[in-house]
């Protein structure tokens, strides 16, 4: 086991002390960062194996985020087989951690699967078997120390709503539902204007990542704040 897949065991291990009747586990603002932090930093390197453009074994279209693949209309793949790649790709349906996706990498399992509408239209039908990695639903659960992952259309429901963005705190989330969800860091700067976010599957690249938003951007797009009912300060 590497030093980052160690330390995500030990911040999930820590975060799964105690259960509240309200929420399947708990997590602290510290330990949800720390682990987004694993994903984001969490170093692999895959052969030309885990590669795959095509239908899986049991018929499912995968496709891999790889620098190969170039869709045109969507944005197109970054990581490289032979090299060490930095951040766990996205997968549709992913919720692995860098112990189970390192494994499936070593078998040969397609590294990542790239949303398209037809995966949004199939839904969970459209999730292989045979590729690792995490989406961005499948992140934040990791990062809360869920048991298993909740997907945009149910993760509020072990949340309550954040009247005003200017309130959210580390660990938070912003949620459009049955779209996508980002996880909330830190604000960027004095005032409630600019954050810092964790995600994966948007631009510029099918992986976990950070960036910043706009507070005012967000809410033309119809995303909405929330905080998980486990979450400690």
């Amino acid at each position: 086991m590497n030093l980052r897949a160690t330390v995500l065991s030990i911040v999930l291990a820590a975060a799964a002390s105690a259960t509240p009747p309200d929420s399947p586990g708990t997590v602290t603002r510290a330990e949800a960062i720390a682990t987004a932090e694993v994903y984001l930093n969490f170093k692999w390197t895959p052969t030309p194996a885990n590669i795959l453009h095509g239908r899986d074994a049991d018929g499912i279209q995968v496709d891999t985020p790889d620098a190969a693949y170039k869709p045109g209309v969507r944005f197109g793949g970054w990581w490289l087989p032979g090299l060490i790649n930095k951040g766990m790709p996205y997968k549709w349906g992913g919720f692995d951690t860098p112990e189970t996706f390192l494994a499936g990498l070593s078998e040969g399992m397609a590294a990542g699967d790239v949303c398209t509408p037809e995966k949004r239209r199939l839904l969970d039908a459209a999730v292989s078997k045979h590729a690792f990695g995490i989406d961005c639903s499948g992140f934040v659960s990791r990062c809360w120390n869920l048991p298993q992952a909740s997907s945009t259309r149910t993760i509020t429901s072990l949340c309550d709503p954040i009247a005003d963005f200017s309130e959210l705190k580390p660990g938070d989330i912003l949620n459009a539902d049955n779209a996508h969800v980002f996880l909330f860091a830190r604000w960027a700067g004095a005032g409630h204007s600019k954050m810092i976010v964790f995600t994966t599957g948007t631009p510029p690249l099918w992986g976990v990542q950070t960036g910043h938003l706009w507070s005012q951007q967000m809410k033309k797009l119809g995303y909405t704040a929330w905080r998980y009912r486990g979450m400690r300060d």
